[in-house]
């Protein structure tokens, strides 16, 4: 499963409504069910219902979760994340529209003070400072996370939020170690990754969630996506999810079955393990991609918010307690 945003938290803090969602998928079939963006900071959600895990009074209901997804032998992850300047809007129910500080918002940050639409305040500039603060950040999100029973990291570096704007030269305009070359764009991926591995068990597997590409000219391509790759797996990352895009209302996305997995592909044959995802809805296609070795996991977005029971009807063994469903 995919993680993807619910927008039903308060606080940050999980609810039994996001208990009964988690769960009811890993009852399902699902093998590895990743935990949507969840905010290392208050200021890193996308919107004020975002999940966090900023605090350890976060711990308690994730680990009630967790210990249900194992009980149900599935893999519980989680996806780190902190929203940069796409941070301090509402929920798309009411409509998605930014909120400045006297409307519930608070003040974004990003590399450099480009809004990311015309619609959106700019950013404040962070100071090298407040860049070790964030690193910091998702490196206790990470202890936390350890401590709630998630078996899987994923740090979110796509969607063109904070770690992806800092990798993309259309949203990072900086002069100093942060910003100019490829080396110095990358940086601050690449010590969230290293500072993140160096708190979690050896064993636990690291994955990072990229953007490909930004489908726009001039902006971060699938060659720099091999090349951060080859890096990151040195860094001790266990797996690239391939996504694409977010970072610019200009790209041009070409929305249809399966535009995503050459990306994965891509990247698998520079010997790192990766994920493909991208309107993937049904087995034929996962068992294409697996076959072909295009990717080592599929992972399932949107159809598996229609069906939750999705796997069990493409095979996988039912839960003792529904096995008299099967005829």
């Amino acid at each position: 499963m995919s993680p993807m945003c619910m927008y039903s938290a308060t606080d940050g803090f999980a609810s039994d409504w996001h208990f009964v969602h988690y769960g009811t998928r890993a009852m399902g079939g699902t093998a590895l069910i990743i935990q949507e963006a969840t905010a290392v900071t208050p200021e890193g959600r996308i919107t004020p219902y975002d999940l966090g895990i900023w605090k350890d009074e976060h711990i308690s209901m994730y680990h009630k979760i967790t210990d249900f997804i194992l009980s149900q032998g599935a893999i519980p992850a989680i996806q780190l994340a902190h929203a940069g300047r796409k941070a301090s809007h509402d929920k798309p129910a009411n409509g998605g529209k930014f909120l400045t500080p006297e409307n519930g918002g608070w003040q974004t940050v990003g590399p450099s003070p480009i809004p990311f639409s015309s619609e959106t305040a700019p950013p404040k500039e962070l100071t090298i400072n407040e860049i070790r603060e964030i690193i910091q950040a998702f490196t206790r999100a990470a202890e936390r996370a350890v401590k709630a029973g998630y078996k899987i990291i994923e740090i979110h570096a796509a969607h063109g939020y904070l770690l992806q704007e800092f990798l993309s030269t259309i949203s990072n305009h900086r002069t100093d170690e942060y910003g100019g070359s490829f080396e110095n764009r990358i940086r601050l991926v690449t010590e969230v990754v290293e500072s993140v591995r160096k708190v979690i068990p050896q064993e636990m597997p690291l994955f990072i969630r990229i953007s490909a590409s930004d489908w726009v000219v001039g902006g971060w391509t699938i060659r720099d996506s091999v090349k951060l790759a080859e890096v990151l797996k040195n860094k001790g990352v266990d797996l690239i999810d391939c996504s694409s895009g977010g970072n610019s209302l200009l790209a041009k996305i070409p929305f249809e079955p399966l535009y995503q997995v050459p990306f994965a592909e891509a990247i698998k044959q520079r010997g790192i393990l990766t994920a493909a995802i991208g309107l993937i809805t049904n087995p034929k296609q996962i068992n294409t991609i697996l076959k072909k070795e295009q990717a080592d996991i599929v992972l399932l977005g949107r159809e598996l918010l229609r069906n939750p029971f999705f796997p069990l009807q493409a095979g996988i063994d039912f839960p003792e307690q529904y096995v008299r469903s099967r005829k």
